[in-house]
């Protein structure tokens, strides 16, 4: 290769950090290291409704943890800055501009609801929903009389009607897409801010990217992205496409059935090596007999895409137990082990502010283990028997801890001052009076009707943990109709 390899990650901060985004950091950072090349790091944050500074946050502590590096991003700078979307606004304008002038896009009108009953009626036709091209064919004259109106737009993309799209895939070869089963693309939404379609394009051109290694989900983009390339003259840069992570069921890996937070992983105290370690293995097939405990530096040397399973890896925590066992007895010394522990109990001032919420409601020190305990502890799952006391109907505590999970899942902000406010809002909407609210909170949390205080427990503990715990009380109540799951945003895979 004789063009500088360069790579990147570009994950969204828009909830927990992704363990999907670990397993795409891990092949980009194998992929730079094979070729001497460089990994970038760049945060797509144009989706300003959900994007906030504590998941950006977050994202970047959780791959320190894991132990990546990179050597450009917007918390080290680099040549190519800025290195956050919205930062980029003006530079996006103006490929727009571009696009439009020379005739490869569009302004559209169409109103959300005219767009949700054009698919409504599509759907009902047995066809994929996309853009029918009503704004298509606008005169230049209409256009900005309606927009010095203030009419409310977006930009699309134009999409060839005939023809096909084929591009070759380090992992699944040669892909050929009908541009008849393409969309018609928004790429400049009604803020100003860009989509993701045409923001990756032109900062994968800027940012010199030569390699876009991501999840297989974005297949079926690509055609998209070939287009904007083409339209803006730049060079189509090779592509990777992972299989995407499985449950044991060999359904797509999904934080209803299995753990996909980083922080999850990091609370319960599994060490970073062995994750790593865990997400390698799906890369590189041990032999019968062979050693599947691997150094960074083996591992860059054994990775091959062309050998990646395109079925897909079966996330198997059973096995993540395993390394995680393996290296605390084979690699870990004493000295290091109790370090480790020390780092584990303190991180993030777990058990210090455990202690500080303990003060006022011990006797003495030897009371503090059944009040702190459930602040160190991993995951658990109450019974049917300690919410069976509760002034609360079984539909009643199932509606508190559905509601209270979706506040552990968008609350913008994990504050215990935030989450009381939240919860003492469920009040109307439960019919319940907040001291009731509460009640099964205390039991999902921390395990028992009594503890410490609960927001600011939740706190401590974070948002992975508290939604896992939540969902696991949740379970219980079997006849309950299961929790909707907030949507999730894969772009950072």
């Amino acid at each position: 290769m004789h063009t500088p390899v360069r790579v990147r990650i570009a994950p969204s901060p828009t909830g927990e950090p992704h363990i999907g985004t670990a397993y795409t950091a891990l092949v980009n950072e194998a992929f730079a290291k094979q070729y001497g090349g460089t990994f970038v790091v760049r945060v797509e944050d144009t989706d300003q409704v959900r994007s906030t500074k504590e998941s950006e946050d977050a994202i970047f502590s959780s791959l320190k943890w894991l132990g990546f590096e990179w050597q450009e991003g917007p918390d080290i700078g680099g040549p190519y800055g800025p290195y956050r979307q919205t930062e980029r606004r003006e530079i996006y304008k103006k490929y727009v501009n571009d696009l439009l002038e020379k005739g490869h896009a569009f302004v559209c009108f169409c109103t959300p609801e005219r767009l949700d009953t054009m698919r409504a009626i599509q759907k009902k036709l047995g066809k994929s929903p996309k853009y029918d091209g009503q704004c298509l064919n606008l005169s230049k004259e209409e256009v900005a009389q309606r927009i010095a109106a203030g009419e409310p737009h977006v930009v699309r993309m134009k999409v060839p009607t005939e023809g096909v799209c084929t591009f070759h895939d380090h992992v699944f070869g040669e892909i050929s897409i009908p541009y008849a089963d393409v969309d018609m693309q928004v790429i400049m939404k009604g803020d100003g801010l860009p989509t993701y379609h045409l923001a990756v394009v032109v900062d994968d051109h800027l940012m010199k990217i030569t390699h876009v290694i991501r999840g297989e989900e974005w297949l079926s983009s690509v055609p998209k992205h070939i287009l904007l390339h083409q339209y803006f003259g730049f060079a189509v840069p090779e592509f990777m496409h992972l299989p995407v992570l499985r449950n044991p069921d060999r359904t797509k890996l999904s934080k209803r059935k299995n753990h996909t937070s980083i922080s999850w992983f990091e609370r319960q105290g599994y060490l970073p090596v062995a994750v790593r370690n865990f997400l390698m293995s799906f890369f590189v097939q041990a032999a019968e007999g062979e050693e599947e405990m691997l150094t960074n530096e083996e591992f860059y040397a054994k990775f091959k895409p062309e050998n990646i399973n395109r079925a897909g890896a079966v996330f198997d925590l059973q096995k993540l137990d395993w390394f995680n066992g393996r290296w605390l007895r084979e690699r870990t010394s004493d000295a290091d082990f109790l370090q480790q522990v020390q780092a584990w109990a303190t991180q993030r001032g777990t058990l210090k502010q455990a202690l500080l919420l303990a003060k006022t409601r011990i006797g003495k020190f030897a009371d503090l283990p059944s009040l702190v305990g459930p602040l160190l502890s991993g995951s658990f799952t109450p019974t049917a028997e300690q919410f069976a006391g509760l002034k609360t109907t079984p539909a009643q505590t199932a509606a508190i801890l559905a509601a209270a999970l979706e506040i552990a899942e968008k609350s913008p902000q994990f504050t215990a001052e935030v989450l009381w406010e939240k919860l003492k809002a469920l009040e109307e909407p439960l019919g319940v009076k907040a001291r009731l609210i509460t009640a099964p909170l205390f039991i999902a949390i921390g395990g028992k009707a009594q503890g410490l205080p609960l927001t600011e427990s939740m706190a401590v503990l974070g948002r992975a943990l508290c939604r896992d715990r939540l969902r696991a009380a949740l379970n219980v109540f079997a006849e309950a109709k299961p929790e909707q799951e907030p949507g999730t945003d894969d772009k950072h895979l």
